[in-house]
């Protein structure tokens, strides 16, 4: 499950009926009349687990929730926590199996990669190790959680290197077939699009349609970040990726969806949108021409000026401090004046050398499409992550679009199908393990 806050959405094209979908149920064999035997009250079931004599406590499944409000800025009504807790315990029990299937495996994450990787998201919050076990703590989360997490990614990763990749294999027929293909579309347009997918059978139409109205809803409100209600709550094999649909042409999506991303706007969100078995909400990334220079393929090199707010700091204080930064920042001429004037504010400066511009938001995008060498973005940021301004250092423009080499799209299509054979192994250990809930 991913950390960072993802980029927010504006926007919403509306689904005004939502026509009866197919009864997959029917392969079961349900009686129509039917009777239920006994009570069902959610209430009795707490959210603890005993996963193949591994303990899943409610402090864990506390912790992860306090983990994912802190780092996605979450606010959540007081259903929308419950909902939280119990997808959260079904992650964990996902986690653990991973961690459990690795071991048979004798694959071992040692405390020194542990402690890498958790230096480095720690980094990401712009803390140090020791400051982010406090800020976790001051959160109701722990330091545990987090390294819990990191183990289980590292593990399972670790897992499909040695006993899933070295058994996909992709041909040069393949790979030859799909650069024809993009050969043949060149000029026609792609989308990148993200996803959340809702099953929904007639009975359950209406409730799950104003599910994904209230997500659009926190979406659109800065309450949860796209990635993150993907990934809690996605029946898609994309969720685990945060319902990232990539680039893809509108022919290969179904009619409806296709229809959907055409009235589209970078940044935009549509739905719900009545899809095969139930509804989906999609999220436009980006957009291109397949093989066709785009001056937003523009590689960069940049400088980060950024300024941080401690614990405490007033809103008046804040304003100042900004006010401050923005006229220093301004005020720079050239790149070589970046770390003087950093270290006037009390600035931290961070060096990327090949940031392509699409992969910025699309408000950065138009802004250092249009800079000189040398000139600085207005101050942007958050009081929470602190204030940023980038600094244009140079810029290698695209060639004309070109077919990518064989290799990334042998590259590319070894790990799609690696992507299938890991959620088909974790749909198997589900079905075989052995879960006592609590």
């Amino acid at each position: 499950m991913g950390l960072a806050a993802a980029l927010g959405a504006t926007g919403a094209l509306c689904a005004q009926t939502v026509p009866d979908q197919p009864n997959t149920a029917s392969a079961l064999d349900i009686p129509e009349n039917l009777q239920i035997f006994g009570k069902v009250d959610p209430n009795v079931r707490k959210p603890t687990a005993i996963v193949n004599d591994t303990v899943i406590t409610g402090t864990d499944v506390d912790q992860r929730a306090a983990l994912l409000i802190a780092a996605n800025n979450l606010k959540l009504s007081a259903e929308d926590r419950d909902r939280l807790r119990l997808q959260v315990l079904r992650n964990l029990i996902d986690e653990t199996l991973q961690i459990q299937e690795a071991k048979t495996a004798q694959v071992t994450i040692t405390q020194s990669e542990i402690d890498q990787s958790y230096a480095r998201i720690a980094r990401g919050f712009g803390r140090t190790p020791a400051q982010m076990s406090t800020y976790l703590r001051e959160a109701g989360s722990s330091d545990r959680s987090l390294r819990r997490q990191i183990e289980g990614e590292l593990a399972w990763q670790r897992f499909l290197q040695r006993r899933v990749e070295p058994l996909v294999n992709v041909g040069e027929e393949e790979v030859k077939g799909i650069l024809d293909r993009l050969q043949a579309s060149k000029g026609t347009e792609e989308y990148h699009l993200k996803e959340i997918y809702l099953s929904a059978t007639p009975d359950r139409a209406e409730q799950v349609y104003a599910n994904a109205r209230r997500m659009i809803e926190q979406i659109q409100k800065g309450e949860a970040p796209f990635e993150y209600l993907a990934r809690q709550y996605s029946e898609s094999s994309t969720r685990a990726v945060g319902g990232d649909l990539d680039w893809v042409r509108l022919n290969t999506l179904p009619e409806s969806l296709s229809a959907a991303a055409q009235q589209m706007q970078v940044g935009q969100i549509a739905g719900p949108v009545e899809t095969p078995g139930g509804m989906s909400i999609l999220y436009l990334v980006d957009k291109r021409q397949v093989l066709t220079s785009d001056s937003r393929d523009a590689r960069l090199q940049l400088k980060q000026l950024t300024i941080r707010f401690p614990a405490g700091t007033t809103q008046a204080q804040a304003t100042t401090r900004a006010a401050a930064f923005a006229k220093a920042t301004q005020a720079i001429n050239g790149c070589g004046e970046v770390n003087r004037v950093a270290g006037t504010i009390d600035a931290e400066v961070v060096d990327s050398d090949a940031v392509v511009v699409r992969d910025l938001p699309p408000a950065l995008q138009e802004i250092l499409l249009k800079l000189q060498i040398g000139q600085a973005t207005p101050p942007f940021g958050s009081p929470e992550q602190g204030v940023r301004s980038l600094v244009l250092c140079g810029r290698e423009d695209p060639q004309n679009g070109g077919l990518p080499n064989p290799e990334q799209v042998q590259a590319q299509m070894e790990q799609a199908r690696v992507n299938l054979r890991a959620q088909q192994m974790l749909r198997d250990l589900r079905r075989d393990a052995i879960v006592e809930y609590r």
